[in-house]
């Protein structure tokens, strides 16, 4: 999901096919190497920090916007996600075309077009133009910083992995950051993709098939509640009721508490939801 740009051209999807296989690769490689506690820590930070900058930053804030922020942090959150090869425009505009168009043939990563495409296929074959995409996002699209990073979303990715070799050598390098990398810029996303759209339970009834998965809930800090979510997209909130545990809101709510974001939309009655005939927001 983070690395959609591939399908600008055809000729460009030599790259990421290229990221994806190694992210998958060089991991097997770290048994044959001394890896060390500040490497698995450094994973886990990482991890950390991905699931944020793709469902706090890329989803909530720029595919929703889903609160307000400054013009600064809304650049440091772009450029988080460009830490790991996301792109702030790009994203938007295509997840905003997946709710669209959810679970219909013009979806751009319904499971109903199969596992593969779904999981990974979508990352080299979008089906929808840089045109399209950039129609569906012209709010962020006037910004020029924005725009540069939707031109050049490989250099802060590329400069990232380097200061970690630089840092740590290749096992901080595999381990912190291409582990990380592999498992919650590009599987995280495809599991709520798939998964949220095939199992789990539906508190709405929306036109798509989005599910609410609390295990998928539980692992991408509140991202599982994908039915909520589906049914209210500009809420900051996806995870409506108190065993609903959604972290990313909870990470949103300490940024407002620091001035960093503010105006956090919810959906109506949060907390209280029983109904399935509640006006949506916007």
């Amino acid at each position: 999901m983070s690395v959609h740009q591939a399908s600008r051209t055809v000729g460009p999807k030599a790259l990421p096919a290229a990221a994806i296989l190694l992210a998958h690769l060089l991991p097997l490689t770290l048994p044959l190497t001394s890896v060390s506690g500040r490497d698995w820590l450094a994973c886990g930070v990482s991890c950390v920090v991905i699931i944020f900058a793709v469902g706090g930053g890329l989803h909530r804030y720029f595919a929703h916007r889903a609160f307000k922020t400054s013009r600064a942090f809304q650049l440091f959150l772009g450029v988080l996600a460009a830490c790991f090869f996301g792109d702030p425009v790009g994203f938007a505009g295509k997840h905003r075309l997946h709710h669209r168009h959810a679970d219909t043939g013009r979806d751009v990563h319904s499971p109903r077009q199969g596992l593969w495409y779904c999981w990974i296929g979508h990352l080299l074959d979008e089906r929808c133009t840089e045109q399209e995409v950039l129609a569906a996002a012209p709010d962020l699209a006037r910004y020029p910083e924005l725009m540069w990073l939707h031109r050049f979303y490989f250099l802060p990715g590329t400069l990232a992995a380097g200061c970690m070799f630089l840092a740590g050598g290749y096992s901080l390098l595999v381990a912190g950051y291409v582990l990380s990398w592999c498992l919650m810029a590009i599987h995280a996303p495809a599991l709520v993709n798939y998964v949220c759209h095939r199992a789990g339970s539906r508190r709405f009834e929306t036109a798509d098939g989005s599910t609410n998965n609390a295990l998928v809930g539980l692992l991408l800090f509140g991202e599982g509640w994908h039915n909520n979510h589906h049914r209210y997209p500009g809420s900051a909130r996806s995870g409506f009721e108190w065993y609903e545990l959604d972290l990313l809101f909870g990470m949103l709510k300490a940024l407002s508490w620091l001035g960093l974001v503010w105006d956090l939309r919810e959906a109506p009655r949060a907390g209280t939801l029983r109904f399935v005939k509640e006006t949506p927001c916007a």
